[in-house]
């Protein structure tokens, strides 16, 4: 999928003073021909508060990816994933921005189909950066705007492993490599980012959403196999909270908000009936009970992103940043 320009943020700005010596008697003559009743420029109009920035790494879900529905964009295809602009990243940035009067600028470097490797060093990665890799990339705006981030957050780590479900099977030996590479990329990533921005800004990471609880409608296999992802999800996003909670990264809980792992409680599907709860806010809030050729696809919907951004405002708290 084709990356936006990674140069200059829209809204950047840039700051000079200039300071010089003589003409003392000009300078003195003009100050006497302004009136007593005349004041200083207020110090807002003198100097613009400086910008604050909330850059959103990861993989597709922190561009919004959808499949496209109509009214079709020039050139795309019904049930093609394309990036939107009704991501969690944008709900926290329409959350929060309006607290900052115009000061927050969010910065999109996600990448769909990003992987914890390809993220860590390029090698791989369905996207181009001028610096080699999303995570380098990410380095050099945190050191470009050092004491402009206000907030990073990060999803990461669903590519690594679900490739390992096809067709309602779960391949062990797929699990078992991406649980692998996720335990080492992940913790240098994250410490990488930490060291970058500093202790002071806010970073949050979330867990994961299980898409594959769709093939519990698919009859008994299909519970089976809906069972048995969820104890992979668990297994994921155990290692991600354990990540996280090393480099003083938040956790945005949106296993939980998605009642991943609750089969108990039950909900009335349009179409289908009583289903266990989990099953249908998979359906309700992803793509994947969608029919083809929108569906099925693994991303959140709009009401879904707006489920994701909520667990990160509630990791994130009131606006931590000023």
């Amino acid at each position: 999928m084709p990356r936006r320009a990674l140069g200059a943020p829209r809204g950047r700005s840039a700051r000079a003073l200039l300071a010089g010596a003589g003409g003392l008697a000009a300078i003195l003559a003009a100050f006497l021909t302004i009136p007593a009743s005349a004041s200083p420029a207020p110090a807002t109009a003198r100097h613009a508060a400086p910008p604050v920035y909330y850059l959103a790494l990861g993989d597709s879900l922190a561009q919004g990816v959808q499949p496209a529905t109509p009214p079709l964009p020039a050139g795309v295809s019904l049930g093609q994933s394309i990036e939107t602009s009704q991501g969690y990243a944008d709900n926290l940035y329409a959350r929060y921005a309006p607290a900052l009067q115009g000061r927050l600028k969010l910065v999109k470097l996600g990448c769909p189909g990003e992987t914890t490797a390809s993220m860590l060093t390029g090698t791989g990665s369905p996207c181009t950066y001028p610096q080699g890799s999303q995570l380098a990339a990410a380095l050099a705006f945190l050191r470009a705007h050092h004491g402009e981030t206000g907030l990073i957050t990060i999803d990461i780590g669903a590519n690594d492993v679900d490739g390992c479900v096809t067709s309602g099977v779960i391949s062990q030996a797929c699990v078992a490599g991406g649980i692998a590479a996720i335990g080492h990329d992940l913790p240098l990533i994250l410490g990488a980012l930490r060291h970058a921005a500093g202790a002071h800004v806010l970073i949050a990471g979330m867990n994961l959403y299980d898409p594959f609880l769709a093939d519990y409608l698919t009859g008994a296999a299909g519970q089976s196999a809906a069972t048995a992802s969820v104890t992979l999800a668990e297994q994921v996003n155990q290692l991600l909270a354990a990540s996280d909670k090393t480099f003083g990264v938040r956790t945005a809980d949106v296993q939980d908000a998605f009642g991943t792992a609750d089969f108990t409680d039950t909900a009335t599907l349009p179409g289908v009936g009583t289903v266990p709860l989990n099953v249908a806010r998979i359906c309700a809030w992803t793509w994947m009970c969608a029919a083809a050729p929108v569906g099925p696809n693994i991303h959140a919907n709009a009401a879904g992103y707006q489920v994701i951004a909520a667990a990160f405002e509630r990791a994130i708290g009131e606006i931590p940043w000023r």
